[in-house]
């Protein structure tokens, strides 16, 4: 049974006509003692948007469904469909085998920033440079999590282990303020095989935050998006094209 939920205060999961309402103090208790070590690597702080353990809630969904849940679409609210939903659906079928998660690649040069420090000590690295050569990193605006393969994943469910969590950080230096998107993209860093990459037309970001701060010049290669857009992402507050 897929789901899809939109990411709000409360979560809502539908299967065929079925609507699922979740609690999100509820979701919050069962989710802290999983990711409650990874918080304070990718949040901003205390009392912040992203540091409440809701924020987390992809990384660990697996663990917190239902086992009759095996699909599950997540997505933001500040976007935009250009197509059917069902259309989305359909990228579980082009997942490759050991891939998990189903993720479109940051359009800004977000974590060349955020890695700066490992670059700078691996002047080689691809971590952090634009497509299509280069490893920009995810966002988590629209997300296909495929919970089976989740829960079956032995390499994903250590990744998930404290002691793992802070081995690479250390060896990122990552200190990241984004919630799970920091998460997805640290280990897609070191493990590309567990993400499905979604193309940019899935997750259209409009945000150009990042050209006005200190990257005008390489800006360009990670905003460049061929091919009809399917879902617009409005982050960042950005006014959403009208049709």
């Amino acid at each position: 049974n897929p789901g899809c939920v939109p990411a709000a205060a409360e979560w809502c999961f539908w299967c065929l006509s079925q609507v699922m309402v979740h609690d999100v103090n509820e979701l919050t208790e069962k989710l802290f003692p999983i990711v409650e070590a990874m918080q304070k690597h990718f949040s901003a702080g205390s009392g912040t948007y992203y540091s409440d353990s809701i924020f987390f809630l992809s990384v660990a969904m697996h663990r917190i469904m239902p086992k009759e849940i095996t699909q599950i679409i997540q997505v933001d609210l500040d976007l935009k469909y250009k197509t059917n939903i069902q259309d989305l659906f359909d990228e579980f079928d082009n997942f490759p085998e050991g891939a998990v998660i189903g993720i479109a690649r940051e359009m800004q040069p977000v974590y060349r920033h955020t890695f700066w420090q490992y670059r700078r000590e691996n002047p080689q690295t691809k971590v952090g440079e634009p497509p299509p050569d280069g490893l920009p990193g995810f966002n988590s605006g629209v997300l296909l999590l495929n919970l089976e393969a989740m829960r079956q994943s032995k390499l994903y469910n250590q990744l998930l282990e404290p002691t793992m969590v802070q081995k690479l950080t250390e060896k990122y230096h990552f200190k990241g303020h984004l919630g799970d998107q920091d998460f997805f993209t640290m280990v897609g860093m070191e493990h590309p095989e567990l993400f499905h990459v979604l193309d940019c037309t899935w997750n259209r970001q409009l945000c150009t935050w990042w050209r006005d701060h200190g990257y005008s010049d390489v800006f360009d290669q990670y905003f460049h998006c061929e091919g009809e857009v399917r879902i617009y992402h409005g982050n960042c507050n950005t006014p959403i094209p009208e049709d």
